[in-house]
């Protein structure tokens, strides 16, 4: 019996981080924009917390990289706050997958918070203005949002 994590594709991992980041990249009016979930962010969580073997942190930097670029952000930074919190998901997957459904949204809410804390602080740091407190939205419509995207990741892959 294999109790350790299931055997998922990489394939599958990138290409859902792939669409995840796509989808973050899409233009939405400015009162959606305000509270768009991080996509990416709550893509990479699952994965890691899933299979950490596939993903890892590697996963966190890479696509928090390419959103730098992608965005024009000071480079680096999410690529840290992705990978602090791929770090943490990793560390804590077996105790995060056990949990129920509520629970998992709210670890899913407080690893959304350090990643948003971690972006603040990398603003406060380089001088950039400190946005108003609509920062940390995105953040609990990510925690709102959990189950469903929980829900959709796990049926592109099979128990085995």
């Amino acid at each position: 019996m294999n109790f350790g994590s299931p055997r998922i594709s990489g394939w599958l991992v990138y290409g859902t981080a792939v669409a995840a980041l796509l989808l973050t990249l899409v233009p939405l009016p400015d009162l959606l924009a305000v509270i768009r979930p991080p996509l990416l962010v709550m893509t990479v969580l699952y994965w890691s917390t899933l299979a950490p073997r596939t993903g890892g942190i590697f996963i966190g930097f890479a696509f928090g990289l390419a959103l730098d670029i992608i965005q024009g952000e000071q480079l680096g930074q999410h690529a840290l706050a992705l990978s602090f919190v791929t770090y943490l998901a990793v560390r804590l997957h077996l105790l995060a997958r056990a949990k129920p459904l509520f629970e998992q949204s709210l670890f899913a809410l407080i690893a959304l918070l350090l990643y948003e804390f971690v972006l603040w602080a990398i603003d406060g740091w380089s001088g950039h203005p400190l946005n108003s407190v609509l920062r940390w939205l995105p953040a609990f419509s990510g925690a709102a949002l959990w189950p469903v995207v929980a829900g959709l990741l796990g049926r592109t892959h099979s128990p085995r």
